[in-house]
């Protein structure tokens, strides 16, 4: 398949490891911000093929996982309403809220209806008149355009039993965040292709040069990660800091006019809650005043749900690269895609749930004498 199989060349692989052997003289830690570039790297071991002084820290890049525990807990309370059609992807559907999940509010007689597009959703509304439809809108800025233009089109046609529940997260505040933290151990970043096919590159040189990281746009097949270790390992030996491009095939520095022009009409910034971490000042998106009768929150009157994490969950050291998933007492034990404590145990992208399917019987002694299980498919 083109632009797949020529990114898995084992040759080129090795020519690019030899490349980094042959480049790096020091320790170097570097976050990447995607789980599914996490996926990749744990999925193919280039953590293990790399030097030993060169570090990938797993960063909060899961759209699942960075949704706070109080936006699944409204979720749920609005799902739980007799005269809603609750609608979502499938991965938040195991999303462990405080007490229960979606599935089980669906077992419970919850109409909650799993779609591959919000448009789905708007459908579904248009067939359902008498009932509110709610499309549950996370992720990061890959997933805001489609949500964005689905409100757009709620407006524009008249569908006024439509609405958003939204927990979009930005990346940019994310990576403020994490260089401004005490225990920051990141020295570059490796930043998400497909954000920046939809944002372009334009609020990252500011966030290099004054924290004096390298910043390279990476994509997400394994010779897409390799460039990027790469082409960040010698900008730090040579005391570099710049925005770097190395997926030009999908990256336009000016990103997609058409997807930002939808985003700045639908969406403003606001500040937001990463599960985990706590609120990020100007993190996220919020619909804006002329579609704000279309959000879910306001329209049940859900938006003075508090929550906690649970204790024993390692999930917010996780996201924030502090430890990695198996040093969580709980991974592989308590903590299993089918009972799951956290997020990042549940969703595709998940940090935990990539060494849970790629590493647990290396990684997780407790595990190893439990029996083999497959993670759900919805």
């Amino acid at each position: 398949m083109k632009y797949i199989e020529e990114f898995q060349d084992p040759e080129l692989a090795r020519r690019l490891l030899d490349d980094i052997h042959a480049t790096v003289t020091r320790p170097w830690a570097l976050m990447e911000v995607c789980g599914g570039q996490t996926h990749t790297i744990i999925r193919h071991g280039i953590d293990q093929l790399l030097p030993d002084q060169v570090e990938l820290i797993h960063g909060p890049g899961c759209p699942v996982c960075v949704t706070p525990l109080e936006v699944i807990d409204k979720a749920l309370e609005i799902a739980s309403r007799p005269d809603v059609i609750f609608c979502s992807f499938g991965d938040m559907l195991r999303v462990p809220g405080s007490g229960r999940d979606l599935f089980q509010v669906r077992s419970e007689g919850g109409d909650v209806r799993v779609v591959y597009s919000p448009l789905d959703a708007l459908r579904i509304a248009r067939q359902n008149p008498a009932r509110e439809v709610v499309f549950f809108g996370i992720g990061f800025e890959t997933t805001a355009p489609p949500n964005a233009m689905t409100v757009h089109q709620a407006k524009k046609l008249g569908i006024p039993n439509f609405s958003l529940l939204v927990s979009h997260v930005r990346v940019p505040p994310a990576i403020e965040a994490i260089m401004t933290s005490p225990s920051c151990r990141v020295q570059a970043f490796l930043a998400a292709g497909h954000v920046c096919s939809v944002m372009g590159m334009a609020e990252y040189p500011e966030l290099a040069a004054r924290h004096r990281v390298p910043i390279v746009v990476t994509g997400f097949e394994p010779l897409d990660i390799l460039e990027g270790v790469r082409r960040a390992v010698r900008q730090l030996e040579r005391g570099e800091h710049t925005v770097d491009n190395a997926y030009a095939r999908a990256v336009r520095p000016e990103g997609n006019p058409a997807a930002l022009a939808m985003l700045e009409d639908v969406f403003e910034v606001t500040d937001r809650a990463w599960r985990g971490i706590g609120v990020i000042p100007d993190s996220g998106w919020r619909l804006s005043a002329r579609y704000r009768d279309y959000d879910a929150e306001h329209r049940f009157s859900v938006t003075d749900i508090a929550t906690q994490e649970p204790a024993e969950c390692r999930s917010g050291e996780v996201l924030q690269g502090l430890i990695k998933p198996h040093e969580c007492e709980a991974f592989g034990t308590t903590c299993t895609p089918r009972t799951p404590l956290g997020a990042t145990m549940v969703s595709s992208e998940g940090a935990c749930a990539a060494y849970y399917l790629y590493r647990r019987l290396d990684l997780a002694p407790a595990a190893r004498t439990a029996p083999l299980e497959a993670s759900p498919v919805v």
